[in-house]
């Protein structure tokens, strides 16, 4: 068979470069939502995937004969196990325990085909050009595609069209082209494999287009599986999946399957993590809310007549849009984040506090845990140097620290880093219903000791503000902690520090399993 179009099969390679780089990067995603670790899943997955492309170009070395219907055949199979990839995932999450297992046998078998790609363009191509020219050419059609691809994943699939249908994205370009090699050399092909090959293309759109069809279900199944309550709402930002559910008459709000709140008694941490730290403030006038999209934490601060004005830096303009917008939302927020004292800023929490000059009466920390690397920096000693540098003299700093039982080294590093950025600390804690025993660690940028700081949190009576729980005995059982019988000697947790993130170690390595 005489292939004629080698600048078509070379366009082919860059369409199978930019489809295999997005394919790495949607397992990826998918392996840090459903397993968790951002910084482990892609370090695995991409190099898994790397290690299975080897063993498929090892593999093609004994592919003889019809190579070029034996390429078509791998892109008619990468077709329908990319497109298929996030609904097989979410259905798995729903059915199985061993989600991770068949992310991971995804990623072995995609990287199998797309190793299988590379050396098959070069046997075909190599009657058309020398050997030198022939592999410097097609790899660079290659490197092209993936760098297109991760353009297309970071600015278009993932923040625009999401991890459900840029994968039948990518299916359809490996579908168009092998039928563009076809349609390039068909009057070459024995009748036999036209048939074969239009009957095959045919049953994978017929395929494709039920599964596009059939997405939202399936995805909803795959959620609703995860999750004990009805989920009544479900979307995907270009940072996180954001899912709401209910029991009776309250909701619980999921970031990546992590629980954010519950309207059942989320008062008990918002009115722990705001009102202390506000009253030992010298003022509050300009507070800054690092994190705290749902809005809760801002409806607490305007209880304050004397507050002028609240900052809030949320990485997600999702969230926030759904704190302003949504019902459940707004309807537990009081519509706190359309009031016009506050101001949205949707950017990463660290690199705000880099570049920003105002100074703040109270900064309050509301991210979720430190259980990726990302997450990390905004619990290092620099991070809290930054907030000690924005505060004014006598000004107060909180952050909400994990569980001091479930992640007690954790929980422990977090108040010794703030103190190492000059902060006097004061660790509290608190049991809510649905988070198990939480905890909170609170800073103070003044001449006062922690004794000092410990006595003064614990004369709070928090009478001049409206709270559903917090009052003078609430903070005197949240500043006890009673024998340290579950702490290690506090000498020996380590300041977490960018370089050296040891607090998210200490973290994934917490007593998760009594909790």
């Amino acid at each position: 068979m005489a292939l004629r179009r080698s600048p078509f099969l070379k366009l082919a390679l860059f369409a199978t470069g930019l489809s295999g780089i997005v394919a790495e990067y949607i397992l990826s995603t998918l392996a840090t939502y459903f397993i968790g670790d951002s910084a482990v899943q892609w370090s695995l997955i991409v190099s898994v995937m790397l290690f299975s492309m080897g063993l498929g170009s090892r593999i093609s070395k004994y592919l003889e004969g019809n190579l070029l219907i034996k390429f078509i055949g791998v892109e008619f199979a990468l077709s329908i196990l990319v497109s298929f990839s996030s609904l097989v995932a979410y259905t798995a999450a729903g059915l199985t325990e061993y989600v991770a297992l068949i992310i991971y046998g995804m990623s072995i078998l995609i990287g199998l085909l797309i190793g299988l790609e590379i050396p098959l363009v070069i046997r075909l191509n190599e009657e058309f050009e020398s050997l030198k020219v022939n592999v410097a050419s097609v790899m660079e059609k290659d490197y092209l595609g993936s760098l297109v691809g991760g353009l297309f994943f970071a600015f278009v699939g993932l923040p625009l069209i999401g991890l459900t249908y840029t994968p039948f994205i990518l299916g359809f370009i490996n579908l168009m082209v092998a039928l563009g090699l076809f349609l390039s050399v068909r009057g070459d092909l024995a009748l036999k494999f036209k048939r074969r090959i239009v009957f095959a293309s045919s049953l994978i759109v017929v395929i494709m287009l039920g599964g596009i069809l059939k997405a939202e279900p399936i995805i909803l199944f795959g959620e609703q599986a995860r999750y004990k309550d009805r989920v009544v709402f479900s979307a995907e930002s270009k940072y996180q999946k954001i899912v709401i559910t209910q029991w009776k008459d309250h909701y619980w709000l999921y970031l990546n399957g992590n629980q954010q709140l519950s309207s059942l008694d989320e008062q008990k941490y918002h009115e722990a993590l705001v009102h202390p730290a506000a009253h030992l403030a010298h003022q509050i006038k300009d507070v800054l809310v690092l994190g705290g999209g749902d809005g809760c934490a801002a409806r607490e601060l305007l209880k304050y007549p004397e507050l002028q004005s609240i900052t809030i830096v949320d990485l997600d303009s999702m969230m926030t849009g759904l704190a302003q917008r949504h019902p459940i939302l707004t309807d537990l927020n009081h519509n706190a984040l359309n009031h016009k004292k506050v101001k949205i800023v949707n950017s990463d929490a660290f690199n705000y506090m880099e570049r920003e000059k105002q100074l703040y009466d109270l900064i309050i920390v509301d991210l979720p845990d430190p259980r990726s690397v990302e997450l990390n920096r905004m619990y290092t000693s620099e991070f809290y140097r930054l907030c000690h540098l924005k505060l004014r003299p006598h000004g107060a700093l909180i952050t909400q620290a994990g569980s001091p039982y479930f992640a007690t080294k954790a929980f422990q590093c977090i108040s010794k880093t703030m103190s190492s950025a000059g902060f006097e600390s004061l660790a509290l804690h608190n049991h809510v219903l649905t988070l198990g025993e939480w905890g909170w660690v609170l800073g103070q940028k003044s001449e006062w000791t922690q004794g000092q700081l410990k006595e003064r949190a614990r004369q709070l009576q928090f009478k001049d503000i409206e709270t559903n729980w917090l009052n003078n005995e609430a903070m005197l059982l949240m500043s006890s902690f009673g024998k340290n019988i579950y702490f290690e000697v506090k000498d020996s947790i380590k300041v977490n520090h960018i370089q050296d993130p040891v607090l998210y170690r200490y973290y994934l390595k917490g007593n998760w399993d009594l909790y």
